[in-house]
Parts: structure tokens; C-alpha cells; sequence
């Protein structure tokens, strides 16, 4: 038997149809291992030996397939076709090797451009080796971004607070951002005016031309800067003859575009689907690693992390011959068209992205598929297609006018366009990412020497306008064109931007945040050779040359390493007076915009002789005088409009007032600290506080419920039983109710301030019975025989009381007062149960390999399950509007994430209950204990080809069990 490793369980299941019983494909779920963030994991004193840890989720997985790979004939290891493809079968074979199974075994590295059956055989015919050089160059990319990451975000948070990270590619993209912004202060609106004439020929046939002349003077866009002389350019128009001077037709043609790449797929999926590039990935991978397309599964596209636009012959061939017969021999090119790639440092090592199968029309595929999917698969399927049309035959027109005023002679010319032949633009036109001028249409006949007939003249004002901010696809474009990072990074370089608060979007445009310019202007000021386009540019061709097998890639860390130490040593000893000053000048057109009047935008406008300036407080910068302590002004660095101008006496960063506590005059404000917001009441001798609790938002925090909150712990009941107070309160886990000793938690959406005394009785009942976070088994009471018979029980399980009746066990909805439960109420929790309805939720319906699939409401929020995997709801669905293919769809990306794993054989639908046997007398078990673990320090880390993660240093390995 060979055993066959790839990352995907999606992906699993289709090759495992292919390549038969002598075949055991399973999946590593993505990547085993990482550089634990901790000191010491890239340490350049010992030439950079690289420590790696096993993923905590991954060491089941890998134990799995070394009891596979123990009794199997060969290896092979059939990851992704890229670096980081590479790089996974690298980490697997390693971890294999240290637990001695491979002993002699051969070793195989496959690549699958696509999944589909011959694609796969075929692949399988090739095996190679591990190609070391690509290895080098992933872990060469790994330590940079380790090197950078780990070393220059602690720099941030000590001279920068509220900066949460740095990144080798992260930190360019947020600088190319910054400056986009930068250019949009500084520009200065340029007037313009444009005149044009409305004429008709001799047929009466109307059309428009343009000033482009005068007195043999060319005239271009901007060269008419004032009304004056536009009023007078449309006065000598008025009384001027016109006639046709020239007549020139030229024929033209426009070539289709290439195939789609990793970077202009998301270009274009932004554009027309409107999709963010991590969510085109996303679906992107799905259609690659296989689809059920009526009783088959198989790979809709090919690999998607390409910047190749190559295609292979047959593929040509396929999609030619689908141009014939859907659009007829005159729409197929005589040549088949062969393109090159335009991006810099590209490596053409795949195909581009197209379909598998060309034959396979989007309208007969999306019905198995989801809308984005079907949506996506549609845009690459004619944009293949397209590709290997014919080119669209256009004729341009331009006619060349002449205005004869009195001595004046003035040029006009009119232009238009017709489509002789559409060609590929019968079916597919690239997006555009901002407005553009539409081509004009079809001229009337003209010749020349033709009297024309004058109907207006209109002069029109314009002013310039600024570059326009990014959008996601325009970034991704950008840095692809300078080089910036690898295709397959730009997706969560551009999440991790959001993630951080440094970029926002509005109107699909990115927008940096003020914490987002602070870090740009610091890194320009202390690390500016680190965030240059040409240095990221030259960096990222060195680590291409390293996977070419050009450069030694430990040598390429050393020179690096030299210069970055060095940069780093020097902020040490590095003043906050320095760090304000750099910031001050970089942002000061930003912070302090130019005054109509001319006055001195710094000038403090509370005390009037003070000068306003950045300056960094505990909670990030802020805009302050530097009249302190005597003038208290401050602002936020976005506030620079009437706000700004009135001031806010005492406002501190961090900080709102929301009033005064009317039994004691102190101050009560909301803060944010470090561990989340807080409330305060005073300022001085030990002032009290309070946590908001889970379900609170800063923003709607008002007065009374942050003097309610202060006024915790507060009496919610007395205990049915011992008589002493049932206490509600928040403290260093959360919220809670109290009695005596016995802690419970309330769930995340029970609003401590309004817990009821049932409530709060149930909690603390069913955690002194052994239920609750830790216990479970418990029983309450009997609540008494079913009518189909067998005694209904209430129980304390670990997470909540519930009903047990025979084999059948059924959580209790949520507000369910235990102590006045009926058996008709517990019967009709039960039967429902037994219908296979879940008590928390609903039935959805079910799932394609088998299985139902539920919608439920948790702990931690609504999810859905399906054969002991779940997948949290996103906060746009509810339980009540969430669809089972929806629901499909979550499941099966968590399953692709290495999030779940589903049983062998799919949970069976619940049937209703047999009737139960008399009840047998049960051991009492003893509830398990879990042993926490202590979390880590948050380092934030830039990965090259994933999500950047958030680690830190493990906490102490636990002492062994006595």
C-alpha cells in the first residue's frame, strides 16, 4: 500500500477516488509545524539554526499518518505545487523521520496542477524529490519574517505605544497606503475650462468637437486656466464658420488578456464580484481541490497561486474548439495565442488559472455550486475563453475642424469609434478600477471641405481632482508591479492591515488609520531602508534567486541580519523628544492642515499661546499644548475639524467622561485599558473600577450602567435552601453568581446587570449538584414517568442542567426555570429530542455525505454541526436565517482549516426513542478535571505565504500528575 500525504482533507477524499484500494490518501490539515514565538527560535548567533515546534492540532494528525506510513511500501508526498506545498511535504517527511517510521522506504514528491482524474494519474507517472532550493528560500522567507517580526515590533510598543506590529511586507503595503493618503492632503485643486461646440453636417446629423487649437497655438487639457479667457475663446466660437479640414479613418484592433494569475484574479474578482482577495482565495481553493458536480467530485480549476499565464497545448486545443462550437469558426484566432508575463521577479512555474475542463460551461456547473463559487468560476471560465479569441477589429475616426472669427483661427477636433467586429468582447470586458471616459460612438459621414452647422458653444469649469485612494484590487496591482511580496501573500497582507486598525475601507477604498501613519512615519524615521519599495523589491529577487539555486540562503540572512541588528541596537537610546520630533515633521501637514485664514495652525485655540504638537500618552498619541499642566487642551489626531477648534478641557486619550455620580460629585469615565475598557469613578486614592462584561460594547456604555457596574457584586436571590444571598458580579473570568464558595458563569449573552433570581438559582443549583464548566453526572430530581413510560430525570451536566429519559439526553432551552419544571414540559423537551430536533437550535436538513445538519445555539455564540464537527455562525447570520447551504459551506471550511474532523461514518439521524428498559441504577462518575493553561504573551509575527499568526511563549510545561 502507498501512502498518500496532502493538506487538504477536501482534496483527500477526491484523489482517494481516483488512485484506488492500493492508495491511502490522508490530509496533514495545512502546515504541522511553526517557529514558536518566543526568543531564540531564528537565532542568527548559531547561523541561524531554526527551532520548530509541532502545531498543537497537528500532533494527532501526524501520529495518524506515522501509523500509516509504519506499515506502508512508499511515500508520497503530494502537497501544494508551490513554495509553501513544498515546504509542508519538508516539514512532514522531517517529523516522520524523527518518529523512525520511513526506516528504507522510498520517498516521493508528486504535484497536481489539477484534480481531476487523468491529471492526477499522469502526475503520479513523474515523482520527483523534494526540491531543496525551494525549501531554502521558504525557510530563508520564514526567518526574515521571524527576524523582522520578533525584533521590530517590541521597538513599537516600547517608543510607540498602541502599535501593535511590523512586518516585512506588511509594513511596505501599510507605507504605500500612507503615502497614497499623503499625496491626497498635499494636492492643491488646479481650475480648468474646456469648451465644446455641438455641430451638425449637412444631413443634420449632430456630433460634438473639442478646442485643441488656436492661432496655430496647440491647447491641451489644462492649458485654459480662468473663466476670462474660456469666455473669450466661446465668444470668437460663436461667431465662427466651421468646416471640415481632414477625414481620417484608421482601423485598430484589442487583443484579449491573458488567463488569470494568482494577483489578477483577485484584481478582477474585487472589481466585478466585489470579493475581498482572501475570500477569492478561499473560494478559489475550494474549485481546486474538488467539487461534487452530480455524483462525481472533481477539481473545477487549476492551481490557483500562480503568476504564471502559460497553458498547456491540450488545454489550448479544449478551449479553441469550445469558441467554435459556442460561438462560431470566425470567433477562433488562425494561430493559437501564447502570452508572456509582465510582472517583475515572476516565476512561471504553473499554468495560469483556467478550468479543467473547458467543455464544462458555467450555466451546467452552478447549480452545484455555491453563488460565489459559481460566480468565480464563471469569471475564470471566460476569461480562458476570451483569451483564445479572436481580437475585436475597431475603426477610429478622427475629424480635424477649422473655426474662422474674423482674424482668429481656431482648431476643433471631434473622434469616435466604431466595433467592426467584437470578437473577444462578445463575451468578456476587464473591469475597470476608477472612472473613466467612455469611448465615444460612431461619427456621422463627413467630408472634407463640408460647411458645418453651428447649434452651441459650451465652456465648462473643471478642477483637477487627486489621485484616488487604493482600492484592494489597485494595492495588489501596485505592489505586484514593484515587486512587493509573492502573490499567494498579498490576500492576508492585506487582512492582517485591517486586523491591526491601520487601514479601514470605505466605499471599497483603503483608508489609514492614524495608529496606521504613526507606525509608517516611525518606520520611515528610524527603519526607513526597511520599508523602501526598492530594498523589499531586491530583497524579494534574492530569496527568487535562492529557490533558482543562485544565492546561498544563509548568506542572504547574514548580510540582512548585519545591517537590521545594527538599526535596531540604535533605537535603544532613543528619546521620546527624538520619536516626537521625527513624527511631528513627517505627519505635520497631516495633523495640522493649512487654515484658510492663514493663521498658524499650531497656535493652541484654548489658551492661545501655546503650540500644538504630537505627544504619546499610555493609550497611543494624541494632540496636545504645550502649555500642560497650565492648558489641558487635547484632541485625537483624526479630530481636526469644529471639534478640534472648541477643544475638550481635560480629554484624555483613552478616556470619556460620561458624568458624575449623584450620591458621591467623583467623575465617572469610561477607559481603555490594557486588558479591554473599564469604567472608573475618580481619579485619585485607589479609584474603583469595574470590567464591562462580555456582551458590552464601549459605545453604548452611558451613565447608569456604569454606575451600575461599579455597584457590583449586587444580591440577586436568596439560596432555596441555606437562605444566605445569591451574589451576581464580574470578575477576573468573566461574569458570575455567587454563593458562599460556589462560583458559576453566566453564558456570554446574560447581561450580569439583569440576571433573575431563577436564573441565578438554577446556576448555582445545578454547579453544588456537579454540573457546570467542570462537573457533570449529577442527578436534581426526578421529574416522573414519561407516558410511553420510563422515568424522566433532571441532571446536572457539564454544561447545563438537562433531562435524561432512557438513552435519550436533552439540554434545556435557555431560560428554562428547573425549579418549576413540569413533566408535560419535560416530556415535550424530550419526544422533541428524540425527533432528532436539537433542543438549542434547529434541523437544517442534510449534510451531502450523510448526516443532518443542525443549527444550534452555544456558549459561545450560535454555530452548526454536523458529525461532531462545528463551525461558528459569522456575525451576519442568525440561527433563524442561516440555510443549509450555508451551513454546508461553513462546515466544509472548517474541515478544509484543519478545524474539525469529522468521524469515519457520519452520525446517524436521531429516530425517535424506543421505549426504555426499567432504569438501571448508574454508577456515579466522577466528573473530569481539566488542568488550564496560562496565556501566552501576545508577539505578533509576519508569515510569508499564510495569515500572519499570534503566538508567544509557552507557558511553563505542567508538572507531572502525582
Amino acid at each position: 500500500m502507498d501512502v498518500v500525504i496532502v493538506e487538504s482533507p477536501a482534496k483527500a477524499k477526491t484523489i482517494n477516488k481516483y488512485l484506488g484500494k492500493n492508495f491511502e490518501v490522508i490530509a496533514s490539515f495545512g502546515h504541522v509545524r511553526d517557529l514558536p514565538a518566543k526568543d531564540g527560535s531564528v537565532d542568527p548567533a548559531d547561523d541561524f539554526k531554526m527551532l520548530w515546534e509541532v502545531d498543537g492540532k497537528a500532533g494527532k494528525r501526524l501520529s495518524d499518518i506515522a501509523a500509516l506510513v509504519k506499515d506502508a511500501d512508499r511515500i508520497v508526498l503530494a502537497t501544494d505545487p508551490d513554495r509553501e506545498g513544498e515546504a509542508i511535504s519538508w516539514h512532514v517527511l522531517e517529523v516522520l523521520r524523527a518518529k523512525k517510521v520511513l526506516k528504507d522506504k522510498p520517498v516521493d514528491r508528486v504535484v497536481f496542477n489539477a484534480i481531476t482524474k487523468d491529471a492526477i494519474l499522469e502526475a503520479m507517472k513523474h515523482p520527483r524529490r523534494i526540491d531543496e532550493s525551494l525549501v531554502e528560500a521558504y525557510l530563508a522567507r520564514r526567518a526574515l519574517d521571524y527576524l523582522v517580526g520578533f525584533n521590530l515590533s517590541p521597538v513599537l510598543w516600547r517608543k510607540l505605544p498602541g502599535a501593535r506590529s511590523a512586518g516585512r511586507v506588511q509594513s511596505v503595503a501599510l507605507r504605500l497606503v500612507c503615502d497614497r493618503e499623503l499625496e491626497i492632503e498635499k494636492f492643491k485643486a488646479r481650475e480648468y475650462w474646456s469648451l465644446v461646440a455641438h455641430l451638425r453636417n449637412q444631413a443634420d446629423a449632430p456630433f460634438i468637437a473639442r478646442l485643441v487649437g488656436a492661432d496655430g497655438r496647440k491647447i491641451t487639457r489644462l492649458d485654459i486656466g480662468e473663466g476670462a479667457e474660456a469666455e473669450a475663446f466661446k465668444q470668437a466660437l460663436d461667431k465662427a464658420s466651421f468646416t471640415v479640414k481632414s477625414v481620417e479613418a484608421k482601423p485598430a484592433k484589442r487583443h484579449p488578456y491573458a488567463p488569470f494569475t494568482t494577483s489578477t484574479l483577485q484584481q478582477e474578482a474585487s472589481r466585478k464580484l466585489g470579493m475581498a482577495p482572501e475570500i477569492t482565495m478561499r473560494v478559489a481553493q475550494r474549485l481546486y481541490e474538488g467539487v461534487d458536480t452530480g455524483g462525481e467530485t472533481v477539481g473545477l480549476i487549476t492551481y490557483m497561486r500562480t503568476d504564471g499565464v502559460d497553458v498547456a497545448p491540450e488545454a489550448v486545443s479544449a478551449a479553441r474548439a469550445v469558441i467554435g462550437k459556442e460561438f462560431g469558426d470566425k470567433y477562433v484566432p488562425g494561430v493559437p495565442r501564447k502570452y508572456l508575463v509582465k510582472a517583475k521577479n515572476a516565476q512561471e512555474a504553473h499554468e495560469a488559472i483556467r478550468p479543467t475542463d473547458m467543455s464544462r460551461l458555467p450555466k451546467n456547473v452552478a447549480r452545484f455550486l455555491q453563488p460565489d463559487q459559481a460566480r468565480l468560476y464563471e469569471l475564470i471560465w471566460t476569461r480562458m475563453i476570451a483569451s483564445q479569441m479572436e481580437s475585436a477589429v475597431l475603426e477610429r475616426t478622427t475629424v480635424e475642424i477649422e473655426a474662422l472669427a474674423g482674424a482668429r483661427t481656431l482648431d476643433l477636433r471631434a473622434t469616435g469609434q466604431v466595433v467592426r467586429f467584437d470578437g473577444f468582447l462578445k463575451l468578456y470586458q476587464e473591469g475597470k478600477d476608477d472612472e473613466e471616459d467612455e469611448e465615444s460612438g460612431r461619427l456621422p459621414a463627413l467630408s472634407q471641405g463640408e460647411a458645418l452647422k453651428k447649434d452651441k458653444i459650451d465652456a465648462t469649469q473643471h478642477f483637477t481632482e487627486p489621485p484616488p485612494r487604493y482600492t484592494e484590487a489597485t494595492l495588489v496591482k501596485r505592489m505586484e508591479e514593484l515587486g512587493i511580496g509573492r502573490p499567494s501573500t498579498y490576500a492576508s497582507t492585506l487582512a492582517v492591515l485591517r486586523e491591526r486598525d491601520y487601514v479601514k475601507i470605505e466605499k471599497k477604498r483603503l483608508v489609514p488609520e492614524d495608529k496606521g501613519r504613526l507606525v509608517t512615519a516611525f518606520l520611515e524615521s528610524f527603519f526607513g531602508r526597511y520599508v523602501q519599495y526598492d530594498f523589499t523589491a531586491a530583497l524579494e529577487e534574492q530569496l527568487d534567486r535562492v529557490s533558482n539555486s543562485e544565492l546561498d540562503w544563509k548568506q542572504v540572512l547574514r548580510d540582512f541580519w548585519t545591517e537590521f541588528s545594527t538599526a535596531i541596537d540604535g533605537t535603544k537610546e532613543l528619546r521620546t523628544t527624538q520619536v516626537l520630533d521625527s513624527l511631528n515633521d513627517l505627519l505635520g501637514p497631516h495633523i495640522f492642515p493649512a487654515k484658510e485664514d492663514g493663521s498658524n495652525p499650531r497656535a493652541c485655540p484654548s489658551c492661545g499661546s501655546g503650540q500644538l504638537s504630537l505627544k504619546l500618552g499610555k493609550f497611543g498619541a494624541f494632540i496636545g499644548c504645550s502649555n500642560y499642566p497650565e492648558c489641558k487642551y487635547t484632541r485625537t489626531l483624526s479630530d481636526r475639524g469644529e471639534s478640534a477648534a472648541k477643544g475638550v478641557e481635560g480629554e484624555r486619550p483613552g478616556l470619556k467622561v460620561l458624568g458624575e455620580d449623584p450620591a458621591t460629585g467623583q467623575e465617572i469615565t469610561l477607559r481603555d485599558g490594557r486588558f479591554g475598557a473599564y469604567v472608573q469613578e475618580g481619579e485619585y486614592d485607589k479609584p474603583k473600577r469595574s470590567s464591562l462584561a462580555a456582551n458590552m460594547k464601549p459605545e453604548d456604555v452611558t451613565l447608569e450602567m456604569a454606575l451600575a457596574l461599579l455597584s457590583l457584586p449586587r444580591e440577586v436571590a436568596k439560596h432555596p435552601e441555606s437562605g444566605e444571598p445569591i451574589l451576581a458580579g464580574i470578575g477576573r473570568y468573566g461574569s458570575y453568581v455567587q454563593h458562599k464558595k460556589t462560583y458559576a458563569n453566566l453564558a456570554k449573552d446574560e447581561n450580569v446587570l439583569d440576571i433573575g433570581a431563577n436564573r441565578a438559582i438554577d446556576l448555582i443549583i445545578t454547579k453544588e449538584a456537579g454540573g457546570g464548566r467542570f462537573g457533570g453526572g449529577g442527578e436534581i430530581r426526578a421529574v416522573g414517568n414519561h407516558p410511553q413510560g420510563g422515568a424522566i430525570a433532571l441532571k446536572a451536566g457539564r454544561f447545563g442542567p438537562y433531562l435524561a429519559w432512557g438513552k435519550v439526553n436533552a439540554t434545556l432551552p435557555k431560560g428554562t426555570d428547573i425549579t418549576s419544571l413540569t413533566l408535560e414540559q419535560a416530556a415535550a423537551i424530550v419526544d422533541a429530542k428524540a425527533a432528532g430536533a436539537p433542543s438549542d437550535g434547529r434541523l437544517l436538513g442534510e449534510h451531502p455525505d450523510g448526516g443532518p445538519i443542525a443549527a444550534r445555539a452555544g456558549r459561545f455564540g450560535p454555530y452548526v454541526s454536523w458529525n461532531k464537527v462545528n463551525a461558528t455562525l459569522p456575525k451576519s447570520m442568525t440561527l433563524e436565517s442561516v440555510t443549509i447551504e450555508e451551513a454546508t459551506r461553513l462546515i466544509e471550511d472548517k474541515i478544509a482549516s484543519g478545524g474539525g474532523k469529522p468521524s469515519k461514518k457520519p452520525a446517524a439521524k436521531n429516530t425517535a426513542a424506543k421505549k426504555p428498559a426499567a432504569k438501571k441504577a448508574l454508577a456515579k462518575k466522577t466528573p473530569t478535571k481539566t488542568v488550564g493553561k496560562k496565556a501566552p504573551a501576545k508577539v505578533e509575527i509576519e508569515d510569508s505565504d499564510e495569515t500572519p499568526f499570534e503566538g508567544g511563549a509557552p507557558a511553563k510545561k505542567p508538572a507531572a500528575k502525582k
